[in-house]
Order: C-alpha cells, then structure tokens, then sequence
C-alpha cells in the first residue's frame, strides 16, 4: 500500500515541481507525471538508505516535490544536450 501512496503523491508532486521549475519543459504531461513518480520514489528508498524514513514508510509530500525538481532539473539538462 505504500507504493501506492507514493506514486498518488508523485503525481501531484509532479505537477507542482513542473509548476515550481522554471523554465520550458522538454515533456508534457505524462512525462511530467513520471518523473513525479520517480521523484517520489526515489524520495522514499533515498531517505529509507539515508535513514530519514523507516523501512516501509514512504516520503512525504515536500520530499517527493524535492525529488521530482531534482529529476526534472536532470531530465533537463539529458534533453538539452541530447538535441
């Protein structure tokens, strides 16, 4: 149930760091949603090997908004120089 959590946050997380990121994004939604996701999930296993989260406790809201910036702010920069 906690991956389920984390990726219903992720997608709002999401779309509120799309929201906080500057800038002109090289994807669209769906893409903005992934790497939501993947922002929120890598929040949650991060701070799980860090120590910031217990096992089986997922990342908060603020941490999977941090993730997806980080993701996206990477995504970005892979797309640039990929063009």
């Amino acid at each position: 149930m906690h991956i389920v959590w984390a990726i219903l946050i992720g997608f709002v997380a999401g779309l509120v760091a799309k929201m906080l990121t500057p800038g002109k994004d090289p994807g669209g939604f769906i893409v903005t949603t992934l790497i939501g996701i993947a922002g929120s999930l890598l929040a949650t296993y991060g701070g799980q090997a860090v120590g910031w989260y217990q096992p089986g406790q997922s990342a908060g809201f603020i941490g999977a908004v941090v993730g997806a910036i980080v993701l996206l702010v990477i995504f970005r920069f892979f797309r640039k120089s990929g063009s």
